[in-house]
């Protein structure tokens, strides 16, 4: 399939931002999940393809225990989510990545698994790290109860009546995932063995899915316990509560490197999204629907951001920012925007960037592109890498052109002092416990010396010293011969600069960087919702709120 990408729109070309504003991690931690997002993806293919879904293993007992299976068939490949369902004791539930036991663990296996599949599974699956998938697997997973909300709905149900419905609105999910590991972690498929497979060549779509049906899971389980307590007189949860839950999750900082170490893939999903916006705003008019849509995207937000509760300040300051700035957004469209201007979406996004905070901006952009899938959608094609590709360096390279590139694209780490305390305060490091990674405090911990390379603008700035005694016309390599450390600087500018949008334009050792920013732009893409850190290190967030379940798009029913 082509990548509309590849080619931008000639006339939107004039109205993409620059990597210098959009790659800052003050805005990256204010982003929004959009239509670009990847849930949001597979739920358009899922109902566009026309998948069917069933459920042929419910083997659960009266007490929750047992396994359970749910199918996607689509119209080359079945996908199966294999559930198991643990009875845990209280005291051993966790939310940490050192937990050993789990309400229910999942993987999701390709095809259909027959009874010695199943039996392998669950000699595995519900060890996690401890067991061994196989590369019939395409994801491995876990999650716990949100306790007190999921034995209230249990409760009620049984009952006959229905939950409370702020009490499910307040939390939003019955179950949260500490994990979904894919890409070949403890024996799973590599991506590269279903990377061409249009289904699952977007990013992140085989754990997409298996967190989407993870989400029918938790509504059937809930429902069977039920049954299971109240008989016949038990209710089934209301469809309007029912389409109001989605998947909870964990994160921590061991995602917060991905974007660091994928600078191909970065690049080309802040591509997708900034083409999309540029795409909107060089449009000549706006149509009664495309006027409709947007205003409907606007209250929607408006009233998920009235849903949203932090304990943390840093967010508890953002969300008073976001629910002004569409406050402001909602006033400005019925008031003051000019809608017969020459372009009028650009019109209104200029008044945002002059007006709003950064998380209204942010809010802004995801409502703009709402209203335009069909301009914007098959965007979607181009969020994905071959990273390999662009590994290897030019060492032909003149140092003059090396320079050109570090000036053009790295000016904001040149002029930092790096020696100073604050601008290498932290450092990345992977824990001995699990081989996750971690931040730690330089001048207060020990460990430095097994520091990851992600500390991106310190290496820009001492390749630019390094460079400062070389001919102009001498090439690349004849630096790297004499001083190897500086390869990963070379082969990072000569990416970025064929890739504009490769680089985090921060400081990432600095003692104000806050990682929970890095993990804030991840999981937009993702499409997750409700964003609640914890700390600047972990966040709870919510995913497939309000989208449709598999029966509701059996066939191609349902609205994506």
């Amino acid at each position: 399939m082509s990548c509309e990408g590849l080619n931008p729109m000639p006339e939107a070309r004039a109205f993409r931002r620059s990597p210098d504003e959009v790659m800052r991690l003050a805005r990256m931690g204010c982003s929004h999940p959009t239509r670009l997002s990847f849930l949001r993806q597979l739920l358009r293919r899922l109902r566009a393809e026309g998948w069917r879904f069933d459920r042929p293993v419910w083997e659960v007992d009266a007490n929750g225990v047992g396994r359970a299976v749910y199918r996607a068939i689509g119209p080359v490949r079945t996908y199966s989510l294999v559930a198991f369902a643990h009875d845990l004791p209280p005291e051993a539930r966790s939310d940490r990545v050192i937990a050993t036991a789990w309400d229910a663990t999942f993987a999701l296996f390709d095809g259909t698994p027959d009874a010695a599949d199943l039996d392998r599974l669950a000699a595995n699956v519900p060890l996690q790290e401890a067991g061994r998938i196989s590369p019939r697997e395409l994801s491995l997973s876990r999650a716990n109860r949100s306790v007190r909300l999921f034995d209230h709905v249990v409760e009620r149900l049984a009952q006959g009546a229905q939950p409370d419905a702020a009490m499910l609105l307040e939390t939003g999910y019955l179950m949260r995932t500490t994990a979904v590991y894919g890409s070949g972690k403890f024996g799973a498929a590599d991506r590269a063995a279903i990377a061409q497979r249009p289904e699952l060549s977007a990013p992140f779509q085989a754990e997409m899915l298996s967190v989407w049906l993870t989400r029918a899971f938790t509504v059937d389980l809930v429902e069977h316990l039920a049954r299971a307590r109240g008989g016949d007189k038990a209710a089934r949860l209301a469809p309007d509560l029912k389409r109001a839950l989605g998947v909870g999750n964990s994160t921590g900082l061991g995602m917060a490197p991905f974007l660091i170490r994928h600078p191909v893939l970065l690049n080309n999903w802040m591509l997708a999204r900034e083409e999309a916006l540029a795409r909107v705003r060089a449009q000549a008019s706006i149509g009664q629907p495309e006027l409709a849509d947007f205003m409907a995207a606007i209250e929607a937000a408006r009233a998920n951001a009235d849903l949203w509760t932090s304990a943390h300040d840093i967010q508890r300051a953002k969300l008073a920012d976001l629910r002004e700035g569409l406050a402001r957004i909602a006033d400005h469209v019925a008031n003051g925007w000019d809608r017969s201007a020459a372009h009028p979406w650009d019109d209104l996004w200029h008044w945002g960037q002059e007006t709003l905070p950064l998380e209204g901006q942010e809010a802004l952009l995801a409502a703009m592109l709402e209203p335009h899938g069909a301009l914007i959608d098959g965007l979607g094609d181009c969020m994905d890498a071959d990273e390999g590709t662009a590994f290897a360096i030019n060492g032909a390279m003149r140092m003059a052109e090396l320079r050109a590139i570090l000036q053009a694209h790295y000016d904001w780490a040149l002029g930092i002092d790096y020696m100073q305390p604050a601008q290498c305060a932290r450092f990345w490091y992977v824990s001995e416990d699990k081989l996750e990674p971690r931040l730690g405090e330089r001048h207060q911990e020990p460990g430095a010396e097994r520091e990851l390379p992600l500390d991106t603008g310190r290496q820009a700035a001492a390749l630019w010293q390094a460079l400062h005694d070389q001919p102009d016309e001498l090439p690349v390599a004849h630096l790297l011969l004499a001083a190897p450390e500086h390869r990963p600087a070379v082969r990072r500018a000569q990416i970025t600069a064929q890739h504009p949008f490769a680089e985090i334009r921060d400081n990432l050792i600095g003692a104000d960087m806050l990682p929970i920013d890095i993990l804030r732009c991840k999981l937009a893409f993702f499409g997750a919702t409700r964003f609640d850190p914890r700390s600047d290190r972990w966040v709870r967030i919510s995913l497939f709120q309000d989208a449709p379940y598999p029966e509701d798009l059996n066939g191609g029913a349902d609205e994506a």
